[in-house]
């Protein structure tokens, strides 16, 4: 029974299915404008916005002009948004913008003009111009509306933009110590933490630079091991005065406690 049941409701939805992708094809193909405007709509509003999308495809170039224009073309701009094709979302939010900068939702197109940039940032391992972008257009949207709805949110994405960036060059800087280029390793850490001020990888970046002077340090020739010993000792104690408990804080003593054994040889 519970089979037959199961049965009886796939063969029902099937049958809804195929009537359901009958109806639409029927829409898209008819010369009739007015349905496919209130069709569009109606698949807009119950958020079914691939086919609301391929409706409006048809119908923004008949309307342009028209009273009509503004909203089909800002629902083409949201229905590429809400399918996640940022790149014609963002075109078209931009035209909308363009073409209506009157619209009581050009503060809206604006927002999520700028957003699908945001969506269109690459993880971190990649190239970051996208991210730039969208951090750009993000703060030009906050300059012109900064009592916006979206402010938060805009920091929000702002934020997290900036953190994707600061990753990216923290783990550059931080490959060249991966690869035993001590030097290149310091060199570019010092750079990170002068760039990226408050950034929350700068205690880690400290600590690289201090494994790298370390390991430097601790296979120089005689002649420079003693003053290296020193700087490097100077690096622990900036670590420790900025991050008095450190995440790193068993590693960097242990290895100071080898550092001071070989200072005190020096003086000794």
């Amino acid at each position: 029974m519970s089979k037959q049941l199961n049965l009886f409701f796939f063969v029902k939805f099937f049958t809804f299915f195929l009537v359901s992708c009958n109806e639409y094809q029927k829409i898209l193909n008819s010369e009739d404008n007015n349905l496919k405007y209130k069709a569009a709509e109606e698949y807009y509003n119950n958020g079914e916005y691939r086919r609301a999308n391929r409706l409006l495809e048809q119908l923004v170039p008949i309307y342009r002009g028209k009273p009509q224009a503004e909203r089909l073309v800002y629902f083409f701009a949201d229905s590429y948004f809400q399918t996640k094709n940022y790149y014609l979302a963002s075109y078209q939010f931009e035209s909308f913008i363009k073409s209506f900068p009157k619209s009581q939702k050009l503060e809206e197109a604006s927002f999520f003009a700028a957003k699908s940039h945001y969506m269109m940032s690459p993880i971190f391992s990649l190239d970051q111009e996208e991210t730039n972008t969208a951090i750009e257009k993000l703060q030009i949207f906050m300059n012109n509306y900064p009592k916006s709805k979206f402010t938060d949110e805009c920091n929000q994405l702002i934020s997290e933009l900036q953190n994707k960036i600061e990753k990216k060059e923290f783990e550059v800087a931080k490959q060249y110590y991966t690869i035993y280029d001590f030097r290149a390793a310091i060199k570019s850490l010092d750079n990170f933490v002068a760039d990226f001020v408050g950034s929350k990888f700068r205690e880690e970046a400290l600590y690289y630079k201090f494994l790298a002077s370390y390991e430097i340090a601790i296979n120089s020739i005689q002649s420079k091991k003693y003053e290296r010993l020193l700087e490097l000792k100077q690096i622990h104690n900036s670590i420790v005065r900025y991050y008095p408990e450190t995440l790193f804080e068993e590693d960097l003593t242990k290895k100071m406690n080898s550092v001071d054994k070989e200072i005190n040889n020096f003086t000794n």
